[in-house]
């Protein structure tokens, strides 16, 4: 009988450590710690870990907004530059297996998807006839959503970027977050 109510208060207590750690959900690192996000062309990615996770399958998703770079083309074929189109928003997702996450801490890595390229009826070219192609994006600002399961929001990272992107690592000076 002591055995099995032992047990029972065992069970109890890790249960509502589990609902804890999945209530404390942050980027590894540090209170002040930040996503790294490199931009390549027309599409972004970060990596970073996550602690404090729950036993549950785990999706973390990206987005981000940009200004987009744009080129119009007649149907001669000429090319002239575009008037850039409005911001862009992209995103993208990963979804983690509960058997990925050890001990409340699991890594993460997402890259958006490409916006969607000609822009149908070329809002930035002289004409709907032209063709209107994304060339480039700079990205402003994004946000990474963590659900623990889906549907279920534990974690969102706001981050700016100071100054419009370019290919290649965002430097860490040029990125500021807040975490809820």
């Amino acid at each position: 009988m002591v055995r099995r109510t032992t047990a029972a208060i065992l069970g109890c207590v890790m249960a509502a450590t589990m609902t804890i750690w999945g209530q404390s959900v942050h980027l590894k690192g540090g209170a002040n710690s930040e996503p790294n996000f490199v931009p390549m062309g027309l599409t972004l990615n970060t990596a970073r870990s996550l602690a404090g996770l729950g036993n549950q399958d785990v999706l973390v998703t990206l987005y981000a907004t940009a200004d987009a770079t744009s080129t119009c083309t007649n149907q001669g074929g000429n090319q002239a530059p575009g008037q850039n189109p409005a911001e862009v928003t992209v995103s993208g997702s990963q979804s983690i297996p509960a058997s990925e996450i050890k001990n409340g801490n699991t890594s993460f890595n997402v890259t958006t998807v490409a916006p969607v390229t000609p822009i149908p009826g070329a809002p930035g070219c002289p004409n709907p006839n032209w063709r209107q192609d994304i060339t480039d994006l700079s990205f402003t600002s994004a946000t990474i959503t963590v659900e623990q399961p889906a549907g279920s929001l534990v974690l969102t990272v706001q981050c700016t970027l100071s100054e419009p992107t370019t290919n290649g690592a965002v430097p860490g000076r040029n990125v500021t977050c807040t975490s809820s």
